[in-house]
């Protein structure tokens, strides 16, 4: 979940939420929804409020900073009904860190009661976690390398592979192989996707499956089926 008037409106690329995507898959989750919403206490209140109860982990960035339409924290307290707290420690080494203004600084550090600051080296505004929910900065850099603390601490069952490939070809030529990779193995995702160029049509096909051997089986066959088109 990302938060920012800015995506919403498009004016930005949603490119934490691909990232976070990719990333979590790799640990073994399925990622059951990427959103985007702006800058709305209630919205976001409501809205991790019902994920939370859903998912095993909801990831949030963004909002973190300390203009008045960072409103992350306040959302995050309102959705479990906790008020923000100043954590001291992190108040006190913000203060140092931004001497030029550190009571604005100072402020990053009233989260949601009880919950876990995190912090990076030479990082702005501190993340949290709060029960299942993870909460990291906007800017793809910071919440790349504070994702990293947690992750080995988040981890999902089993990390899910993958295999691409891209063929000349269409997919109205090989539907029928694809239904059936589906059929002939069903612990694997099947996708397609086609792309139209000046030197014709390809479509790149990708297999997913948290069983490496699943994955292996489905890779050789589906490759016997389509010898000959690449």
């Amino acid at each position: 979940m990302t938060i920012g008037n800015e995506l919403v409106s498009g004016d930005i690329a949603n490119t934490n939420g691909s990232w976070l995507a990719a990333r979590l898959e790799e640990l073994g989750f399925d990622v059951i929804l990427i959103a985007a919403l702006p800058d709305d206490e209630e919205r976001v209140s409501a809205f991790v409020r019902v994920q939370a109860q859903d998912a095993d982990v909801v990831v949030v960035t963004g909002g973190l900073g300390g203009t008045p339409d960072d409103l992350t924290r306040e959302a995050i307290g309102a959705a479990f009904e906790l008020p923000l707290v100043e954590q001291p420690e992190v108040a006190a080494r913000l203060r140092e860190r931004f001497e030029r203004a550190p009571d604005y600084a100072a402020r990053w550090a009233q989260l949601p009661e009880g919950s876990r600051p995190m912090e990076i080296e030479r990082g702005g505004a501190p993340g949290f976690v709060l029960g299942n929910v993870y909460v990291l900065p906007g800017l793809p850099g910071e919440m790349e390398a504070m994702f990293e603390l947690v992750a080995a601490e988040i981890g999902g069952p089993s990390p899910i592979g993958s295999w691409r490939r891209t063929y000349r070809t269409t997919e109205s030529r090989i539907v029928e192989v694809l239904e059936a990779a589906g059929t002939e193995h069903p612990e694997v995702r099947v996708g397609s996707y086609p792309s139209f160029g000046a030197e014709g049509s390809t479509v790149e096909i990708v297999l997913k499956s948290s069983d490496p051997d699943a994955l292996a089986a489905a890779q050789a066959w589906l490759e016997g089926e389509l010898q000959g088109l690449d």
